[in-house]
């Protein structure tokens, strides 16, 4: 194209964007249209470069619809109708900015002196602002002084709604009563505000500002001021993305506040709820409501714990009791519409709640470490902050691609995922897994990291990639090229270095920086910098392959991810061989080596001999001699010794890790039921403390008695119902499910028994499996445990034995046991069963109950009300008896009652607690009704 086609090209380009963009007022649409030269990413080429056309337009909003149009074709005078192959053109705005200035998410800008100049029009409600020109921008890589953390100001904040009985608060009926929130400055242990807002009045609190208001519109608008005031840069709090700022933004809709939704830093930009569904494989699918405040990062902690940890359930309770052991009492939201309309002492309680829930994810952000981890994790890949929580993974390798193509002046085509995400290739090999009881060390070797090595090492990346019909046409060298064990081509780093290997080059060093400088630190502060780098930088690395096998993902490449697996399982199987191959008798050792398992990256190998010392020599030996064989940076490590080792099946292990001859590190276990979370307390127990008893005690009959004393327990209803509760999230109605669910048709009886307290769509279900007829399908068995204490409903041992414990212990003593089911499930321990009599079921509604004597249980009948002839003899005993009865369960009551009361933070006050993911809630209940019971024997004595 000469300069005239080129201005031919513009002018036409220039009248097809005035139609398609027809409400828009700007005076023209493309800036300028420039020819440069580039080089595609795609396919090993042998020229220097090609040229292409750089098309600049005026509003980030134009490029998509002038891609449409490049790539649907126009009409050129002269050249005929041509349509165009487009690069680069579906980058977000934000990033294409961040990466032609060279800026990280996470990182210090500099404005020159004299590049600048105070806003002509204030735009914004920051504390400076100033007008210059992009390209002045001094931007400083985070090393030295400039990785230091910026004070950021983080407002935490939790909001109360006055729901109506029977429903969860809807914004459009129920009124927001009480906000509370806390500001911090990054790094400092203690926040400088404290406040809550509340509606109407409300006795004080220690160390709280309260702010009573007489109206709701006065609350939302005191809360709307101390956003300006304050101007947090970061909002964080608990589920507030799906729940609180969605509800606040619009309860100021329906009360008509207008100026409420102003919360950014830009002048009247008004917040708006979107809904999302945000999805990726690693992640899940999640649905969630999206709401944008310019200048301020949202940060909820429930997305990030559900992204990062799996946890049997993500309640706030259950969360700061697993990370900061402690947790805050539960008030139902049916509850705290009475609260809110008794007293201010009433209020003051519910306020002291909602401070509560506000101080919590502060306090887990801290003991998390998450703002650094965060920024760390944006400084390394590049991305804004806010991209971490709302995007997936390949966002991070696309920035780094694009920064480095920039480097080397080549550009990333766009294709559109071409797959359905169903095309797959050949995974990673896992060797057949001898399962069995090891009672001698077992070395495992691992390769560190496998497959960002294996790319290094064969220089895969897409620009070293020789389809099959260039490698006949470039007729190239064999002795330059690597032929991958699935068939593909790659050109040897003298020709061409790739892309990808450098940025894992980069990666790789970094982090190996970051721990050795770990090594030396010595301020916390800086540690928790550094931790955090070095956990961002394994994390991109590894995520560079699965980048390139994303068949829906922005950049796809199958040939270089079938190439990585394959040579990762070549390698597997290359590995056993040397070492069944080398450690023999023959060889001169004292036994023959053997593999019993293969992961993707680690191979466990028995080379026979007794102590961990030496199978910690043997270990080192074979990983040094192993990685000579390969080509660098692959590497094999020696790191780890099972003893004793309990092989179950692929994925499934457990065994005591040693790093150390001395003393064994911790016992760790892998797709084990003490990791699952939907089974009951009951076998999460069990199987931890079998594993204890076989793997640091060695002592299997204990752990063999150990469970039948258990089974027998359950057997004779002796087990604490709290460990009997199995509970899952109701995701839907029950209408929606296609197949009858236990928790989802106990959810609809308790809705018939009473609508108030019924658990709704979102909340998690806690049952038990009670008896019934025989035949009885598990759904129409499952009954709220409150329900079964009340009434004394008995539960269905045969179900927990067969369906919850049986096979968790059987997976862990086939190996160990010959016929393990007999000898656990069968015997004389399971032949005595108890049963409790249900109180309000059946033939019992209609039964007539006499009294019995509380000596000998016979009926009484005359006068007597508490002694049948035979016992009056006994009746001082027999009243001491049941005076100490009652005493003893007092005092249980009351142990349980002042653990409740510590935990709410008040001796003073009624518990109204009812967390259902607590044991001592069942317990306590349980603890009521006993010694109701007891009482009532002990008003039959009339003296």
């Amino acid at each position: 194209m000469g300069p005239d086609d080129i201005s031919r090209f513009h002018q036409t380009l220039e009248g097809r964007m005035k139609e398609s963009n027809r409400s828009s007022n700007v005076p023209r649409f493309v800036k300028r249209v420039e020819l440069v030269q580039k080089q595609t990413i795609m396919h090993y080429q042998t020229q220097e470069s090609q040229p292409f056309l750089k098309i600049v337009v005026a509003l980030p909003t134009m490029v998509a619809s002038c891609r449409g149009i490049l790539e649907r074709g126009i009409t050129i005078e002269g050249l005929g109708s041509k349509s165009f192959l487009t690069y680069e053109s579906n980058i977000l705005f934000a990033l294409r900015f961040m990466i032609d200035c060279n800026i990280v998410g996470g990182n210090w800008i500099e404005v020159p002196a004299g590049k600048y100049r105070k806003a002509a029009r204030v735009m914004s409600y920051c504390q400076l602002e100033l007008d210059c020109l992009f390209s002045d921008l001094v931007s400083h890589a985070a090393e030295g002084e400039y990785s230091k953390m910026a004070p950021f100001r983080i407002l935490s904040f939790d909001i109360e709604c006055a729901g109506r009985k029977g429903h969860f608060p809807e914004p459009t009926h129920d009124p927001v009563i009480q906000i509370a929130n806390l500001v911090t400055h990054q790094g400092e242990g203690q926040p400088f505000v404290r406040n809550v807002m509340t509606l109407k009045s409300c006795s004080p609190i220690v160390g709280v500002d309260v702010m009573s208001c007489d109206t709701e519109r006065n609350i939302l608008l005191a809360w709307r001021d101390l956003i300006r005031e304050v101007d947090p840069d970061i909002i964080i709090g608990y589920n507030i993305c799906k729940f609180d700022l969605p509800y606040l933004i619009e309860r100021a809709e329906v009360l008509k506040i207008a100026e409420f939704p102003i919360l950014g830093r830009i002048r009247n930009s008004r917040v708006r709820v979107r809904d999302t569904t945000f999805s990726s494989r690693q992640y899940g699918v999640r649905e969630s409501k999206d709401v944008t405040i310019e200048g301020r990062v949202q940060f909820d902690l429930l997305q990030a714990m559900q992204r990062d940890y799996k946890l049997s359930s993500y309640s706030l309770n259950s969360v700061s009791a697993h990370f900061l052991g402690e947790q805050k009492e539960d008030v139902h939201h049916s509850i705290i519409s009475d609260l809110q309309n008794g007293n201010s002492e009433t209020r003051r309680r519910l306020a002291v709640y909602c401070l509560k829930d506000a101080y919590l994810p502060q306090r887990l952000l801290d003991k998390l470490m998450y703002i650094y981890n965060y920024v760390e994790m944006a400084r390394v890949t590049g991305v804004p902050i806010s991209f971490l929580l709302s995007r997936g993974q390949s966002i991070k390798v696309l920035s780094q691609l694009l920064r480095k193509a920039k480097q080397k002046n080549l550009v990333i085509p766009n294709i559109k995922g071409q797959g359905s995400g169903q095309d797959t290739f050949e995974g990673a090999t896992v060797l057949e897994a001898r399962a069995g009881y090891y009672e001698k060390p077992i070395a495992t070797l691992d390769f560190a990291s496998l497959y960002p090595s294996i790319m290094m090492a064969y220089n895969l990346c897409y620009c070293t990639l020789v389809p099959p019909e260039d490698a006949r046409k470039l007729n190239l060298p064999p002795e330059s090229l690597n032929k991958t064990p699935s068939g593909e081509i790659f050109v040897k780093p003298e020709l061409q270095k790739g892309i990808l290997p450098e940025i894992l080059e980069e990666l790789l060093a970094a982090r190996k920086r970051a721990k050795a400088d770990l090594k030396e630190a010595k301020d916390p502060l800086e540690r928790a910098v550094l931790d955090g780098r070095q956990l961002a930088l394994k994390v991109s690395a590894n995520s560079v392959y699965g980048f390139t096998g994303a068949t829906v993902g922005q950049l796809p490449c199958l040939e270089i991810s079938s190439s990585v697996t394959s040579y990762g399982r070549q390698m597997i199987e290359h590995t056993k061989k040397l070492v069944e191959d080398k450690f023999t008798t023959v060889a001169g050792y004292e036994h023959n080596a053997e593999v019993i398992y293969g992961d993707t990256d680690s191979v466990m190998v028995q080379f026979g001999v007794s102590t961990v010392e030496d199978a910690m020599k043997l270990g080192r030996e074979a990983a040094d001699y192993i990685s000579g064989t390969f080509t660098k940076p692959i590497k094999l490590e020696f790191e780890k010794v099972y003893f004793p080792y309990l092989l179950i099946s692929k994925k499934r292990y457990a065994g005591l890790y040693w790093t150390n001859p001395e003393k064994f590190d911790k016992m760790d276990a892998k797709g084990i039921e003490t990791v699952r979370r939907d089974n009951c307390l009951l076998v999460k127990n069990l199987v931890t403390e079998c594993l204890h008893k076989i793997l640091v005690d060695r002592d299997v009959p204990g752990a063999v008695q150990y469970v039948k004393n258990t089974i027998s327990d359950l057997l004779m209803n002796r087990v604490d119902l709290s460990l009997l509760v199995i509970t899952k999230g109701l995701t839907k109605t029950g209408e929606d499910y296609a197949v009858k669910a236990a928790h989802v048709e106990l959810a609809e009886r308790m809705r018939k028994r009473d609508p108030a307290t019924a658990p709704t769509v979102g909340d998690r279900v806690p049952y038990v499996i009670i008896k019934a007829a025989k035949g009885a399908k598990a759904y129409e068995k499952s009954e709220d445990p409150i329900y079964v204490l009340d009434n004394n409903i008995p539960i269905d041992p045969q179900y927990y034995l067969e369906n919850q414990i049986s096979k968790p212990l059987l997976r862990i003593f086939e190996p160990i046991l010959k016929n393990a089911s007999k000898e656990l499930l069968h015997g004389s321990h399971t032949r005595s069963v108890s049963i409790s009599t249900p109180s309000n079921s059946g033939i019992m509604k209609f039964a007539k109950k006499k009294l019995t004597c509380l000596g000998c249980k016979a009926i009484i009948s005359g006068g007597s009300q508490t002694l049948c002839p035979h016992c009056k003899g006994r009746e001082a005993e027999l009243y001491c008896k049941t005076v100490a009865n009652v005493s003893d369960l007092e005092m249980l009551f009351g142990r349980l009652w002042t653990q409740c009361q510590e935990c709410q933070g008040s001796l003073h006050q009624d518990v109204l607690c009812t967390s259902r993911d607590c044991p001592i809630f069942y317990r306590r209940r349980k603890a009521q009704k006993d010694m109701a019971e007891a009482r009532l024997q002990l008003d039959r004595w009339d003296f």
